[in-house]
């Protein structure tokens, strides 16, 4: 389990497609880092832009920095933006929670629920609101006031999109407003419309929804 509270900004060093020639059907990932590896050890879960990830190997510096390995299978390729992550990209990284970590944020499992996209940004003066698109059946979990991980980061949602405009024209979004704090220690300070970003909505939504039946 994780919180959305971004421990630091990692770089992916190094990225190895495994498979035939030209599909990649699970890839290699080494990430630079420095505190999520302070004390971690083989088999830990980081999250790395939002999705939960096993650390397979370490190599540390003599300062406790280093870069650290995990495997990513086709799957996890193929429903979240780290199909697309290329050596050079900057990405957030959270160690899991332990029974003595603060819950700043809420409760995440590190389990993507599907990839949305950047639509626009609205600088203010303290802070700057961020629009969202998602796909349509991820749509009916997000609410007003309720809380969503985007690549990672958990935020509180600020606005919906009306479902029926939404329909009609695009599709659905929903905007969140970033803090100079997170737009500063995350990678959504640099996020530019049209990018695409990982999102989990409310677990406690999904499974409401499955206790009650489905959805009508």
């Amino acid at each position: 389990m994780f919180t959305g509270i971004v421990e630091e900004v990692g770089t992916l060093v190094v990225r190895e497609d495994l498979g035939r020639a030209g599909e990649s059907t699970a890839a290699v990932l080494r990430i630079r880092a420095d505190r999520v590896l302070q004390d971690v050890a083989l088999g830990d879960s980081i999250a790395v832009n939002g999705v939960c990830l096993t650390v397979t190997g370490v190599d540390r510096g003599t300062d406790g920095a280093g870069v650290w390995s995990t495997d990513v299978m086709a799957e996890t390729l193929s429903r979240s933006s780290l199909g697309s992550v290329t050596a050079g990209s900057p990405v957030n990284l959270e160690r899991a929670v332990t029974p003595h970590t603060r819950l700043g944020g809420h409760l995440m499992q590190g389990h993507v629920d599907g990839i949305g996209r950047i639509l626009g940004r609205v600088p203010g003066e303290h802070w700057e609101v961020v629009r969202i698109g998602l796909p349509a059946e991820l749509a009916r979990y997000v609410v007003e006031k309720g809380s969503i991980a985007v690549d990672g980061v958990s935020l509180t949602v600020s606005a919906v999109s009306d479902v029926d405009i939404a329909m009609s024209d695009g599709g659905p979004w929903f905007e969140v407003s970033l803090i100079p704090t997170t737009l500063r220690e995350t990678t959504l300070g640099a996020r530019a419309a049209g990018e695409s970003v990982n999102l989990e909505v409310d677990v406690i939504a999904k499974y409401v929804e499955r206790l009650l039946g489905g959805r009508s």
